[in-house]
């Protein structure tokens, strides 16, 4: 043997470390020790002895062994010598051998990791120099137990290593391998096939049928097999009467039904012939019926039926997918064949959806989805089908009800499984209106009556359904932009009869949350009703109003009402005139800012406030009272956050305690974002300034400013003041103008690069609506602004800090985007007024980004400012001094942008990239033509080694009219000079 030269001594120091409860000195020598092992020549071999003649009983030394080896096959197969491969292959039949006289068998992770060193040699070897793999082991292990668990083990380790489609091989290097990796696969399978898969099979029986009764885990682990391999090999040597026979005679095992379930599901999802797959499926449905099987109702076992239903669902998919070929190729008689085997499935399918356990309803859904979609394609439904149809829909119908152990204040695992499991359900009776919108809609409509009839008495699940089932029906029965209550008379009809008896019956004092919920949604979502019967508008708006609504007992029902209460306000703004200062009255409590040191519970959250504080103002600005009144009830309104605002901020200067002044700057940021939200009620129609509310809001801001300088808690303060500015900027138009320098300066104040990032969207957002009303200002403020992130910029990160480099990102492209808002916006002397030193600062900043930064994004706004100051500053009558510095700066980064390594001409980003860079040399060309042309031919395309006939020919493409063909010349021109 080969190992004969080399001393069968490990380090015992080492192999201590590998106990997980050793220190950290003696885990440390084991890893260095496992290093060396796998990177050695053939110091390796001391672990292939140890595992031959079983040295160690240790378990952790024996699984470090395996890792040994497995590395040296994995990594360094190829590399070894004959004698040394040759060594493996004993050594693993040598270990095999020794587990066939052990008294008891390895653990199961040795057992595991055995096995896959076994699989990797295999597939290693197995095309070349061991073809006679599963011979040897088979001769071996004959019917021993532990050698045919290891050979089980084995046979799934090479489904993972060769078959399995949901393990990705090597990811690391995926692009590379993944290719060769299929082909070895492939060949590795056929080879299978032809060699030894019959004789597989045989061992697969012959453990079945040996120890089916006697050795349950090695007959679960034997189907498990024969499930992974079945996909791919011939499926007679499984699917005749000896195997199917024995498989379902293990159905009827309890140890190995669900296991034997598992395994007839595979054979039945193998791809075949639709002919073929239907008689497969129809002989096996024969055989389980006459079995009993059918009779679910009779089984106690969850899990079992779970599996069971599982494969009825995967017979049920078989079929719809042989019926769907079938047609396609116009097979009208097998297709009839198939349909009527599809039909005969429903009265179990039906079983199985309406079980009480969700897991086994849930398994069964795609096979009913499928079927509708089957019954959808036909011509006319027969009055089976349409039995069918109304029989699925009780059955959706029932499983969409909650059970009483729901937990609606705390929902958990199973309260999120069930939420989902709901959705699926959904899904079929959208798919149910598609089939038959007539028979969904009278269906829902009688559950729906006669649950409304008797609310009083009946449970919260069968009242919570019912209105959900109404509220389904909008989405099921589809209307454009909600109008279901015009056009088809029998649908409206139906509709509006469900939702007068909804509003009417009372059923909104049905005390439950659930209910609640249900009917507020369902209000809401069929809204237009309350447009064609307005006289229902008083009783739901007193229902969203009290205790039933805004004031309901659950925090979660609050919550929701309040967000619903401002779409219902905004839908209907125009029916609410006559209860404006009624409903104005009655939330105005909720509109209290909350102040930080009470203590008292609160009836809606902050972000619940937001939806209180936008429906205020809709039903202010939407009203039919003159602006006066407007006026003076949106003051009203705003006048106590206002006073608010003043007490806490002058209480947060003069606070010391850190936890208190977050407390404090948390309620100011709300006052501020509840005055903002309620700016959201204007509109073109209904402006500020037609409801007189600008001198309201002018107050807002004169009250929230000084925040701004406040030296505790800036960012949150700031952060909310800047939205706060966004908003009036909006809303306000000009007469926000006064308020923006002294804002400007107090936000460029001890300021960080998040905070600038944040800052130049505001005066981006000026400079593009106001334009040269604010040039004065823009003028003053430019380079203050732009000096601030030239610090920001400059200043010192650690190098492996990427939030702060992502930071420098960001800023150094919103900067780049300001200047290119001021140069775009016609603003000229915004720009030239900075004095010469200035300007050139900037202008080189803009070069910098357009070849520095490896950013293409930047990189594209960079070339936008270029050939915008080309356009301005370029031609005969531009800035003195500029042509000199198009031709030492710009046309050089036209062309040093493009050439560097990180330009990836393949990134479609970049491609937009070069494509400015093309314009701008458009732009420098159209500015000072002809000279240019000379300048490129005569001195820079010479400097940059480009030959004379390629120069000309970009500069004949450069004075063509045509920028498309310019932009493809200069993509073609720059990949060629990569090259």
């Amino acid at each position: 043997m080969a190992c004969q030269s080399v001393a069968a001594v490990m380090d015992e120091q080492a192999l201590l470390g590998l106990n997980p409860n050793a220190d950290a000195r003696y885990r440390q020598r084991a890893m260095v020790y496992f290093e060396q092992l796998k990177e050695s020549h053939d110091a390796w071999e001391v672990c292939a002895e140890a595992l031959a003649k079983g040295i160690y009983n240790d378990d952790h030394v024996k699984f470090f062994c395996f890792q040994v080896l497995e590395h040296q096959i994995k990594f360094r197969h190829a590399g070894l010598s004959a004698a040394q491969q040759q060594l493996i292959r004993e050594t693993l039949m040598k270990w095999l051998q020794c587990q066939l006289m052990n008294a008891q068998p390895e653990k199961p992770f040795i057992r595991n990791k055995a096995a896959q060193v076994f699989a990797l040699t295999f597939v290693m070897e197995y095309l070349t120099l061991w073809p006679k793999f599963f011979f040897d082991v088979l001769s071996l292990v004959g019917l021993n137990p532990h050698g045919v668990d290891i050979y089980l083990r084995t046979l799934m380790a090479i489904d993972a290593e060769v078959v399995d489609r949901d393990i990705l091989h090597s990811p690391e290097v995926m692009w590379r391998v993944r290719p060769q990796e299929t082909r070895r696969n492939t060949l590795i399978k056929d080879s299978m096939r032809e060699q030894c898969i019959p004789s597989l099979v045989e061992s697969w029986f012959q453990i079945l049928q040996t120890y089916q009764l006697t050795h349950f885990e090695l007959t679960c682990q034997c189907l498990e097999v024969v499930g992974a391999f079945v996909s791919w090999i011939d499926l007679n040597l499984i699917a005749n009467d000896r195997f199917v026979n024995l498989l379902l005679s293990q159905m009827s095992v309890e140890a190995l039904r669900e296991e034997a379930c598992d395994c007839l599901f595979e054979i039945v999802n193998k791809g075949m012939d639709p002919v073929d797959k239907t008689k497969l499926v129809e002989s096996l449905s024969q055989v389980l019926q006459s079995a009993g099987f059918f009779n679910v109702e009779h089984e106690d076992d969850v899990d079992f039926l779970a599996k069971f239903s599982r494969l009825v669902n995967g017979m049920g998919q078989s079929l719809v997918l042989s019926w769907t070929k079938l047609v396609k190729t116009g097979n009208v008689k097998d297709a009839a064949d198939t349909l009527q085997a599809l039909e005969a499935k429903v009265p179990l399918l039906l079983k199985l959806l309406v079980h009480e356990d969700d897991d086994i309803s849930a398994n069964i859904v795609s096979f009913c989805y499928e079927y509708l979609h089957v019954l959808k394609q036909l011509p006319q439904l027969t009055d089976l089908q349409k039995t069918n149809i109304e029989a699925i829909m009780l059955a959706v119908m029932k499983k969409l009800t909650y059970d009483d152990e729901y937990n609606f204040e705390n929902e958990g695992e199973d309260e999120a499984m069930f939420v989902e499991y709901r959705k699926q359900l959904k899904m079929l009776l959208d798919r149910l209106a598609q089939v038959s919108p007539e028979l969904l809609l009278e269906a829902v409509r009688r559950v729906f009556n006669t649950t409304m009839q008797n609310w009083q008495s009946a449970t919260f699940m069968e009242v919570e359904v019912a209105i959900r089932l109404l509220y389904m029906l909008g989405e099921a029965l589809p209307a454009s932009h909600g109008a279901h209550f015009t056009g088809d008379t029998a649908k409206t009809s139906a509709l509006q009869d469900m939702m007068r008896t909804l509003v009417s019956c009372g059923v909104i004092s049905y005390q439950h949350s659930s209910v609640s919920l249900e009917f507020f949604e369902t209000v809401v979502r069929y809204e237009k009703f309350f447009v064609v019967e307005p006289q229902h508008i008083p009783n739901v708006l007193m229902a969203f109003l009290d205790q039933r609504g805004l004031r309901h007992n659950s925090p979660k029902v609050r919550s929701r009402v309040a967000y619903l209460f401002s779409r219902f306000i905004k839908t209907l703004h125009k029916h609410m005139n006559a209860f404006i200062e009624d409903i104005l009255t009655r939330i105005q409590d909720l509109l209290e800012l909350a102040p930080p040191e009470n203590g008292f519970p609160v009836l809606l959250t902050s972000d619940d406030q937001l939806f209180m504080f936008e429906t205020a103002g809709v039903l202010i600005v939407s009203s039919e009272s003159p602006a006066e009144r407007k006026q003076a009830m949106m003051r009203s309104l705003l006048s106590p956050l206002m006073d608010a605002f003043r007490l806490l901020l002058a209480k947060l200067l003069q606070e010391t305690d850190e936890g208190r002044q977050v407390a404090l700057a948390d309620c100011l940021s709300h006052a501020v974002g509840f005055a903002s939200r309620t700016s959201k009620a204007f509109s073109n129609k209904q402006t500020v300034k037609q409801c007189s509310c600008t001198e309201v809001y002018r107050d807002c801001l004169q009250t929230f400013l000084p925040a701004l300088s406040c030296p505790v808690q800036r960012g949150v303060l700031r952060s909310s003041v800047r939205s706060f500015l966004h908003r009036m900027i909006i809303c306000l138009e000009e007469e926000v103008l006064p308020f923006i320098p002294a804002a400007s300066e107090h936000m460029l104040k001890d300021c960080e690069a998040k905070d600038l990032q944040e800052f130049i969207p505001l005066i981006s957002q000026i400079t593009a609506k106001f334009k040269r009303q604010v040039s004065p200002f823009l003028q003053q403020v430019f380079m203050p602004l732009v000096l601030a992130i030239f610090e920001s910029l400059a200043r010192p990160a650690e190098e492996n800090d990427q939030t702060a480099a992502l930071e420098k990102q960001m800023l150094r492209r919103s900067y780049f985007s300001f200047v290119q808002t001021v140069t775009g916006s016609g603003m000229n002397e915004v720009m030239a007024n900075q004095g010469a030193e200035n300007i050139e600062r900037v202008v080189f900043t803009i070069i910098q980004g357009a070849v520095d930064f490896p950013d293409p994004i930047a990189q594209k706004t960079c070339f936008i400012i270029l050939s915008k100051l080309v356009e301005l500053w370029g031609g005969k009558d531009g800035m003195v001094g500029f042509p000199d510095f198009i031709y030492k700066n710009i046309v050089p980064a036209c062309f040093l942008a493009p050439l560097k390594p990180t330009f990836d001409l393949s990134d479609a980003q970049t491609v937009l990239t070069l494509s400015e860079c093309a314009i701008t040399l458009k732009m420098i060309h159209l500015k000072r033509g002809p000279e240019f042309i000379q300048f490129l031919q005569q001195e820079y395309l010479p400097s940059l080694q480009v030959s004379p006939e390629l120069s000309q020919e970009l500069c004949q493409v450069l004075q063509q009219p045509d920028l498309k063909v310019l932009k493809n010349y200069i993509k073609a021109f720059f990949q060629r000079a990569k090259l």
